[in-house]
């Protein structure tokens, strides 16, 4: 049994880490820009239009109908390289039950294109907006963080997010149309 002391300190304990946790997630959201809508799990995709390796635009709606899993990465990003040859193979596997890894490049279009030149991957890239709302960021990865992946269903609605690589179990899992995440 605790004391009346121990119990004064472990709910004065207990009410600081909610503060804590609360100003945690106050001070993520304070950089997000006013009228900018951060995805989270649940939502529907923000419909970004992004540009592709040749310049053209790309929007995620034309992706529509399939199983769809973003990966955010940066060429200067060693755990995001690491990780390429898995999401390449885990492509291959899984694009015949309709999957698509779709990579969106926070980076400069002319390093992504030499990086990918000595580096081809089988999916399609995009390049992501830099620029304040970036495109992570639009899709909750509040502290703009790489490697960042994003599962949508078909419908275009947010499965599941994660934050560092996805290792060969956890893409299979995300890939395959008969599971869930």
């Amino acid at each position: 049994m605790l004391s009346r002391t121990n119990l004064v300190i472990l709910a004065l304990a207990l009410l600081a880490a909610i503060a804590g946790g609360w100003l945690q997630h106050e001070s993520r959201m304070a950089h997000v820009p006013p009228g900018v809508h951060v995805a989270k799990v649940g939502d529907l995709r923000p419909d970004v239009a992004l540009l592709d390796l040749d310049g053209h635009e790309r929007r995620l709606s034309g992706y529509q109908g399939k199983r769809l899993l973003l990966n955010f990465w940066a060429s200067w990003c060693a755990p995001c390289l690491a990780e390429m040859p898995a999401l390449n193979a885990g492509q291959r596997k899984f694009a015949d039950q309709g999957a698509i890894v779709l990579g969106i490049a926070m980076d400069q279009p002319d390093r992504v294109r030499a990086f990918l030149a000595s580096h081809p991957v089988g999916y399609p890239i995009l390049i992501g907006q830099l620029t304040s709302p970036s495109t992570s960021l639009r899709f909750g990865d509040l502290d703009e963080v790489l490697p960042y992946s994003v599962l949508l269903d078909e419908n275009g609605r947010i499965l599941a997010v994660h934050r560092g690589p996805l290792d060969g179990q956890q893409l299979d899992r995300w890939l395959s149309s008969a599971s869930a995440p």
